[in-house]
């Protein structure tokens, strides 16, 4: 099989099943595939198939023969996770997961199905915090955003209440607070402006502002902007965009990084803007030499944007 064949065949994986990938275009599908042998490729593109069209347990089987092919590709025992847990195998996906999760701590979609791993089994993180790098800051701070996301809000205060104080927790606090408070609340910056949101112009206001300096590339004045639109708005993901924007062109990536994955942290329903951060990432790892990560982000980028 050649490369271009096995390239469409992963590129079907990804946009027709929902696959784990690990690029958007060749450039990065050279990056992904060029330490693997051509045995391993074939065997992990056919799991991804076969995972695909729900033949779990072959799969699963093909997974296996990856990993003896070669076992320190940590992203295959993450599919080993999934592909146990969807042939409900809980036991099996718990050990997965948590290989991955320990390769790599700070990988929240390793953090995130080992949380569903867990819930399945109607256990929960603390039967495993032993087995994990549960002091590591960042796996907190996932897993704090993770159960945000699942809307389990208590777990996930709980969780900020034991953390030092930081601009995540200070961001998350609020972004709970708000949903608590307004349960049906989507993020403003999408809303119909109404005579009772006294704080749509201001927002709106900052949007268009924003939006015209990345017009002109004018990224000093960007940055500028965005802190100030964060200061009054620190839960609107479109303004953490803007200032890993900023920063990204700026020449400090390893800055842009962290700002880029907060805007993920609040991104909800957002297909656009979502697209435009993950980019953004690529970009960035890319530059830090982390094609992993580079690639990483590039497969979550949605077609049609």
């Amino acid at each position: 099989m050649n490369f271009r064949l096995k390239w469409v065949i992963y590129i079907l994986g990804i946009f027709i099943f929902s696959q784990l990938g690990y690029a958007q275009e060749e450039e990065s599908a050279e990056v992904f595939l060029e330490d693997y042998t051509d045995e391993f490729q074939e065997t992990f593109f056919e799991a991804l198939k076969q995972k695909g069209i729900e033949n779990h347990d072959k799969a699963i089987n093909l997974f296996l023969k990856c990993k003896n092919l070669d076992s320190t590709y940590n992203v295959v025992d993450f599919e080993l996770a999934k592909s146990y847990l969807a042939n409900k195998q809980y036991l099996e996906a718990q050990q997965y997961g948590l290989d991955a999760l320990n390769s790599e701590p700070e990988n929240f979609w390793y953090l995130n199905v080992v949380v569903e791993i867990l819930q399945k089994q109607g256990n929960s993180m603390e039967m495993i915090k032993d087995q994990i790098s549960y002091d590591n800051s960042k796996l907190i701070e996932n897993l704090a955003l993770i159960y945000f996301q699942k809307k389990n809000y208590q777990k996930s205060l709980s969780i900020l209440k034991d953390m030092k104080d930081s601009s995540f927790k200070k961001s998350l606090s609020l972004r709970i607070k708000d949903s608590l408070d307004r349960p049906r609340n989507v993020d403003v910056i999408k809303e119909v402006p109404t005579s009772q949101n006294t704080d749509l112009s201001p927002l709106l206001k900052y949007k268009e502002e924003i939006g015209e300096l990345i017009r002109i590339k004018n990224y000093n004045s960007l940055l500028i902007k965005a802190e100030a639109a964060l200061e009054e708005f620190p839960s609107q993901p479109y303004f953490y965009y803007a200032k890993g924007l900023g920063l990204n062109r700026s020449g400090k990536q390893k800055e842009a990084t962290s700002e880029l994955e907060t805007a993920l942290d609040f991104l909800i329903d957002d297909i656009e803007l979502g697209n435009n951060i993950y980019r953004e990432l690529a970009n960035a790892y890319r530059f830090l030499g982390n094609s992993s990560k580079a690639n990483m982000y590039l497969s979550k980028i949605k077609s049609g944007s």
